[in-house]
């Protein structure tokens, strides 16, 4: 399996035995890798067998907040949020990223095989996160103008369809047969399901008489249940795999980020102005644990090998590492630049990404 390579701060020397040779890479091995994106920086490394930063990704624009990686771990993809585009990042460093428009306010970003699907929003006005009276929203949107979801062809590097969805189009999920996607539209209070391979819609689901702004969706692994969170009315949903409501979750305030364990046992969710890690059992849907954590954690990640849990925390400018076991906070790096998403390679269960 290709191993990925990764940019570091300073030109790192190899001594090979054909010689001394210059090189800015360096190969990632160990347990593994994650790339955090910064929506006021740039995308960052952190090395799993030591947990520390080791160095950063040149993506070649600012701003970048979705991010992903394809299964091979060739293919490194950023949304930058100021910049209407996406970077392709080739992560053995042979050529230069690689920059595709798709629409103002790129945002989410999952990649299926050699395509990314990166959701976008012309209605959101681009810019650092509210704070103040303003800071429920953290997004300033006009709720009438619908959102987009981009599929981008990652060996042609350009957009080979552009769905219309509905207003301020959020996460997005694949059914576990690979053949349809299932999108949440924060501001039409609905989940949408398309055809992956026409962009057709083939469902709405409303759910505006259970709550607010859905933001997270995912499925569980047996393809069972699906999980959405609401932002607004502080609440996990829980729908069938016909996508009919079968329980409601209260949860703490804000939730955003979610994610199944790989056994399919747990539910965690991320929980902004709560500021806790919440994780519930997958059968009972019980509390199991409040996490305390940072300031606007939207985004986690499991590591490969399911043991930790690294956390992205946006106003408190962290990533904190949680033991997926004790289910307590173990460390904390600091030097980000408002950490917005995080995924790792080998990929892992996380609130963007899978296995």
């Amino acid at each position: 399996m290709q191993q990925p390579l990764i940019k570091l701060g300073l030109t790192k020397i190899l001594i090979l035995s054909m010689g001394m040779i210059l090189t800015p890479y360096a190969m990632a091995d160990g347990k593994g890798i994650a790339y955090v994106s910064n929506q006021d920086g740039g995308v960052q490394v952190i090395d799993l067998e030591t947990m520390e930063f080791t160095g950063n990704v040149d993506i070649g624009a600012k701003g970048p907040r979705g991010i992903g990686v394809t299964d091979n771990g060739k293919w490194l993809v950023t949304a930058n949020k100021d910049d209407s585009n996406i970077s392709i990042v080739d992560t053995s460093g042979a050529t230069p990223p690689k920059l595709v428009v798709v629409g103002k306010n790129p945002e989410f970003v999952r990649i299926k095989g050699d395509r990314a699907y990166v959701t976008y929003e012309p209605s959101s006005k681009s810019g650092p996160p509210k704070t103040g009276p303003d800071a429920a929203k953290d997004d300033d949107d006009d709720d009438n103008i619908p959102g987009h979801i981009a599929i981008v062809d990652l060996k042609k590097g350009k957009v080979v369809m552009d769905i219309v969805g509905k207003p301020e189009t959020e996460g997005l999920e694949f059914t576990k047969d690979g053949k349809k996607m299932v999108v949440a539209n924060e501001s039409d209070n609905s989940l949408t399901v398309h055809d992956l391979k026409t962009g057709k819609l083939l469902k709405n689901i409303a759910v505006g008489k259970y709550g607010n702004r859905p933001r997270g969706i995912k499925n569980s692994p047996d393809g069972k249940i699906y999980a959405t969170t609401l932002e607004l009315s502080n609440k996990l949903l829980i729908l069938n795999d016909k996508f009919e409501v079968i329980k409601e979750i209260p949860t703490g305030k804000f939730p955003y980020g979610l994610s199944f364990n790989r056994a399919g046992t747990r539910i965690f969710v991320a929980t902004n102005k709560e500021k806790a890690l919440q994780v519930f059992d997958a059968q009972t849907y019980e509390k199991i644990k409040d996490i305390p954590v940072g300031d606007r954690c939207w985004h986690f990640s499991f590591t490969p090998d399911d043991q930790q849990i690294l956390l992205a925390c946006g106003k408190s400018n962290e990533i904190l590492v949680i033991d997926a076991n004790k289910l307590e906070v173990t460390k904390r790096l600091a030097d980000t630049q408002t950490p917005w998403g995080i995924v790792t390679y080998p990929k892992s269960m996380g609130s963007i990404d899978r296995p």
